[in-house]
């Protein structure tokens, strides 16, 4: 079986690859879809097959994923131009007779007020409408998330945030890593998982845990969304990230991100990773 994974140099598809290998998927059988192949100079060190692969470049897609039996499609990173992205691979997955594609969503993608939700809930209703067997995974927020925070903790001593008592059930990159790899090397070849950490952390909870890792006192300051934008634009960063962060802390307060489903742990094996453990690798 030959299992292909875009944005293999980037820090999801390169932890994917890892744990296809660790978990005995011959490196022969790998292929990595990359923008510029020489940053896959250690990947084809290993065995691995490195192929061109532009999601912007539709024409030449088909053709990089000749003999490919399972695709992992990760999500783009280009805000507003993504669903046009991963359109484009899926016809070419479909010309190309790939077996089996697995998309990286996001949690309640098809009713979330979370700003990255409408470009995922596009692809899920492309992919669903394709035709093509597929696995739906749908990554909770991430540990590295919330790097931001503990640059600004250890300058300020707070922690702004617009979440209120809402829950975070995040997991490290690592983690969702493992569980598509699973998920690429098995069988399954319908339906949508969302995935979760074991934990689900209040902004308090985050405040310890940077305090703890930094050795200094953090605060915790609720502030509305708006207030938040307005503090981030004034701290120098543009007003559409802004938006962003405050749009993610609104899903946040909205219970969007706290979901404990079990299904991560289940698929790899073991419990999830803490969040501080990802903190405290961001210090070192």
């Amino acid at each position: 079986m030959t299992i292909a994974i875009t944005g293999a140099t980037g820090h999801l598809g390169g932890l994917v690859i890892a744990h296809l290998l660790r978990r005995g998927t011959p490196a022969a059988e790998i292929v990595a879809l990359v923008r510029d192949e020489t940053k896959a100079a250690d990947l084809a060190a290993q065995g691995v097959q490195v192929r061109t692969f532009d999601y912007d470049r539709a024409d030449a897609l088909a053709p990089a994923l000749a003999g490919v039996d399972g695709l992992l499609l990760i999500s783009g990173t280009a805000f507003g131009r993504r669903f046009p992205q991963h359109r484009a691979v899926i016809d070419a997955a479909i010309a190309a007779g790939v077996g089996k594609v697995v998309y990286t969503s996001a949690p309640h993608a098809d009713a979330s007020i979370n700003p990255v939700a409408p470009e995922h809930k596009a692809t899920e209703e492309y992919l669903a409408a394709s035709g093509v067997p597929h696995v739906i995974l749908r990554n909770g927020w991430y540990h590295e998330n919330y790097l931001a925070e503990l640059q600004a903790a250890a300058q300020t001593g707070t922690l702004l945030t617009a979440a209120g008592d809402g829950r975070v059930a995040s997991a490290a990159r690592s983690d969702y890593a493992e569980a598509a790899a699973v998920v690429l090397a098995g069988e399954q070849a319908g339906g949508t998982i969302t995935l979760t950490g074991d934990v689900a952390w209040t902004q308090a909870d985050l405040a310890a845990d940077l305090a703890a890792v930094l050795g200094r006192e953090v605060q915790v300051q609720q502030v509305s969304a708006e207030e938040k934008v307005q503090a981030l634009t004034a701290a120098g960063l543009d007003e559409g990230m802004a938006g962003f962060a405050a749009g993610v802390d609104q899903a946040i307060a909205a219970g969007e991100l706290g979901d404990l489903t079990g299904d991560l742990s289940r698929l790899i094996g073991h419990p999830t990773a803490p969040l501080i453990d990802t903190l405290r690798a961001g210090v070192r």
